[in-house]
């Protein structure tokens, strides 16, 4: 009877532990952007984080997505791909919001600035021309400040000025993604290279940032909460794969993107004295 008691606990609590660590995958890839979201908010200064963080881990649970009509892995890894998209759009419409706003305000300074200008030099005695207001050709000509994914330049790419452009984009990619898959999808070979790509790419999401923080000779207005937390969901999530014997793929790209996040950690103690960055690339 004992035997049977204990042999129903431990299936229970099997089951427990089962059930947390498939939620902990969910939602784990999620909380590290908890922190860097609220700082955007609270700083309303978006210049620290790279919206390419956002483009690489869209396009990696997409992969990943298609990827399981192949493989049929774990359904929280499915689920967790699902839940990190709409995250990063979530941190997408929140960065373009404030460097739209933070544009906007830079341009009625500039333009309070210059009537400022225009009243110091203004003359004595206003003749028929000033009353007449300014000219054509005297008019302050701006160069253009909004850039759309209808427009095709390249120079702007993942640069966009509003939120519509980079959901269009995503759009695309789903669409001829699916329809790729759909008609390759018993070839072996090209599968499995869609998986490695789907994980090397989530793998390699720290490296815009540390090219960032690279050329900037600071982690200014980087979340060093959020990297952290990349790193202990990282190490999680790796021997997750590792005990649950996901695809190979899966945890040889985990181990990677572990090694990356503690490179940026370094950093972060690098240049720890450099408060203030020497550069700074706005529409990253």
């Amino acid at each position: 009877m004992d035997w049977i008691i204990n042999d129903e606990l431990g299936l229970t609590v099997g089951h427990v532990v089962g059930w947390a660590a498939a939620s902990a995958m969910v939602v784990g890839g999620v909380i590290p952007y908890i922190p860097q979201y609220r700082e955007i908010k609270r700083t309303q200064d978006a210049d620290g984080f790279s919206l390419h963080v956002c483009l690489a881990l869209l396009i990696a649970n997409t992969l990943r997505i298609f990827f399981w009509f192949s493989k049929r892995y774990e359904l929280p890894l499915l689920v967790q791909s699902i839940v990190m998209n709409v995250t990063m759009f979530l941190m997408i419409h929140l960065c373009v919001k404030v460097k739209r706003s933070n544009a906007i305000m830079r341009t009625r300074e500039r333009v309070f600035a210059g009537e400022e200008q225009n009243d110091l030099r203004l003359p004595k005695v206003i003749g028929e021309a000033d009353v007449a207001g300014p000219t054509t050709s005297g008019s302050l000509k701006r160069p253009r400040a909004r850039h759309y994914f209808s427009d095709f330049d390249m120079r702007y790419f993942w640069a966009w000025t509003d939120f519509q452009s980079y959901l269009d984009f995503m759009l695309i990619v789903w669409a001829v993604g699916a329809a790729i898959t759909y008609l390759l999808l018993p070839i072996r070979w090209f599968m499995e290279t869609v998986g490695f790509f789907a994980v090397f790419t989530e793998a390699m999401l720290g490296a815009p940032q540390f090219v960032r923080n690279f050329r900037n000779k600071s982690t200014h207005g980087m979340s060093i909460h959020m990297v952290i937390m990349w790193t202990l969901g990282d190490m999680f999530k790796t021997v997750y794969f590792i005990v649950r014997h996901a695809p190979t793929q899966f945890w040889v790209c985990g181990a990677l993107q572990v090694t990356l996040d503690l490179a940026i950690l370094l950093q972060v103690y690098v240049y720890r004295k450099n408060s203030v960055p020497r550069s700074i690339h706005r529409g990253d």
